[in-house]
Formats: structure tokens, C-alpha cells, sequence
């Protein structure tokens, strides 16, 4: 039987509950999504509709704001893993232009 190794011993020592959503928790999380796309189906389906206000739909939907900032910050680790993947592939002078970017950013 293989001996545990001091990182696996580590990891068990910390170990982390998982709790997951109950049927009813489910159902109601469901409800809201199927509300905030009908509303998102209704502005955009809208005839007199000439330009989309994005701004305007995430204002007037309830909950949509906040599940779309839920959304794009689950999403960031994705896109952080998509730009280290790519980083190899740049030559000097776009990972110093990228740098630059990000100094800028910082201050």
C-alpha cells in the first residue's frame, strides 16, 4: 500500500466542506434565470427597439446586474489561465508593451 506523502497528509488536514444546493434552493434559482431571460427576451425582441442599452437591461432586470457580475468573475480565472497560456507565444516586445500596460493600470 503506498505510504501517504507529506502533501497529501497536508491537504487531508485542511480539509474543505462542499455543500450543495438543495431541490427547492435549485427550483428558485431556476425561476430567477427563467425570469431574467424572458425579460432579456422581451426587451430584445421589442419592434421598437432601435439600439440596445445594455445598461439599461442589466438596470431595469432585477438580479441580472448581479448575477452578470457573478458571471464575468468566475469567468476570470479562465481568462487568466487563457493569457499565461499565451504569454510564451509573444515576443519581447509585446510582453514590455503588456508590462507598461499593467504599471499604468496599477498606479
Amino acid at each position: 500500500m503506498p505510504r501517504k506523502t507529506v502533501q497529501n497528509a497536508e491537504a487531508s488536514d485542511e480539509e474543505t466542506i462542499v455543500t450543495f444546493p438543495t431541490e427547492e434552493e435549485n427550483e428558485d434559482e431556476a425561476e430567477k434565470l427563467s425570469r431574467m431571460l424572458a425579460a432579456v427576451m422581451e426587451y430584445l425582441t421589442d419592434d421598437d427597439l432601435e439600439e440596445m442599452d445594455i445598461e439599461y437591461l442589466l438596470d431595469s432586470t432585477e438580479g441580472l446586474r448581479s448575477w452578470w457580475d457573478q458571471h464575468r468573475e468566475s469567468n476570470k480565472k479562465v481568462i487568466e489561465e487563457e493569457i499565461k497560456k499565451s504569454l510564451g507565444d509573444l515576443s519581447l516586445k509585446d510582453l514590455e508593451k503588456i508590462r507598461e500596460q499593467i504599471k499604468e493600470i496599477k498606479e
